[in-house]
């Protein structure tokens, strides 16, 4: 599996395999005909799961990303307040956390420093721990009370992707596990989403099938320096890590901002040497996201106004964003708390792309390393 193949990096490779690593990481934890979602290696009992009244969730660099979507999943689906927080910063701020609290931790190596040291931070005062890893037997699993692995296979470029997506979609079967336990989500609606799951993967294949258009994209784009992403509520986390796969592997600058913060400070930035790529996606079946989506029809034009280039990803089908754009690349629709890992994958092509056409070492970017092993 470490071996590039048909593709010229492995970056690229890892991006095209998040399909079958999806499928991987959901299909064996469902039953769609029993509403059930399957978690043996969480060693809490249902009833502690069932008293839990507040969670944290604590992760580096792209895992924390992923941990930013956790809070959103975990809160509509569950009802818990969720706190999230840097690894690095954790034990800085004491952290007033103990029992009757359960702490997730997310780390694509299950070395990650910063995160370990989290962790043990919060068993030593009395939180039961969660970890989520890529690799099995890590230290975060055998240190946490339970751990739910991604299965995404080997990623050996340092840029993460596939490990990602993977890690929000178990943090989305711990929410709905979690709901279903404390009774905040009935057997439909457990149904109706574990089918929302099980097709991700191939509307992953369908983005993936587009990539030629992103890689057009990268034409046009590959010689500019400065790059905003925004996006609201559950899809700013994924403007963050576009933003953050951009600067990693092309080296250039880039920032990701929620929307509606732009007029406080970003929006003073916002001219013709500015792209921004803007979030802009609708699920119509939540009340909040058509709010959401209507908000950002109005920033863009207010965008536009100001000179700015808009790269916008939409829903399929959406008439609306095309009409103020410049370019709209096109996501199939899904439920508001799973369009994230969808969104996700054409920002990591065009990270790709532009690294490649500026000559870079797309897999080792300079600086970086896979594993942050030193704190």
């Amino acid at each position: 599996m470490a071996e590039t193949r048909k593709f010229p990096h492995h970056l690229i490779r890892e991006i095209f395999e998040q399909p079958d690593a999806l499928r991987r990481t959901i299909a064996p934890r469902v039953s769609l005909a029993e509403g059930r979602v399957c978690l043996d290696q969480i060693h809490i009992s249902r009833e502690e799961l069932r008293a839990l009244r507040r969670m944290n969730i604590v992760a580096s660099g792209t895992s924390r990303h992923a941990g930013m979507t956790g809070q959103y999943m975990m809160q509509e689906l569950a009802g818990v307040p969720v706190d999230v927080d840097y690894a690095s910063e954790f034990e800085y701020r004491n952290p007033m956390i103990g029992r009757g609290e359960l702490s997730i931790f997310i780390t694509q190596s299950g070395e990650t420093a910063d995160t370990i040291a989290s962790q043990r931070e919060a068993r030593r005062k009395g939180s039961r721990t969660i970890a989520i890893s890529n690799v099995e037997g890590s230290t975060i699993a055998r240190e946490a009370d339970g751990f739910i692995y991604t299965h995404a296979g080997p990623e050996i470029s340092i840029a993460s992707t596939k490990a990602f997506t993977g890690q929000m979609a178990c943090l989305f079967l711990f929410a709905l596990y979690l709901g279903k336990i404390k009774e905040e989500v009935s057997k439909e609606l457990a149904q109706q989403y574990i089918g929302e799951l099980l097709a991700l993967p191939q509307k992953t294949e369908t983005i993936l099938a587009a990539a030629h258009q992103v890689e057009k994209l990268a034409d046009l784009y590959y010689r500019v320096d400065d790059f905003m992403f925004l996006g609201r509520a559950i899809h700013y986390p994924i403007a963050m890590d576009g933003a953050l796969k951009l600067k990693e592997v092309s080296y250039i600058h880039a920032e990701g901002y929620p929307t509606g913060e732009a007029k406080h400070g970003p929006n003073a930035l916002i001219d013709f040497r500015l792209p921004l790529l803007m979030i802009a996606t609708c699920d119509r079946n939540h009340a909040g996201s058509v709010v959401r989506y209507q908000k950002n029809l109005g920033n863009m034009e207010g965008f536009k106004k100001q000179g700015a280039t808009v790269i916008a990803l939409a829903t399929e089908g959406d008439i609306a964003v095309p009409q103020l754009a410049d370019h709209t690349v096109f996501i199939p629709a899904a439920p508001e708390l799973l369009s994230p890992i969808l969104e996700i994958v054409p920002l990591q092509l065009f990270a790709y792309y532009v690294a490649a056409k500026r000559g870079l070492d797309v897999d080792r970017p300079r600086n970086l390393v896979k594993a942050v092993t030193l704190e």
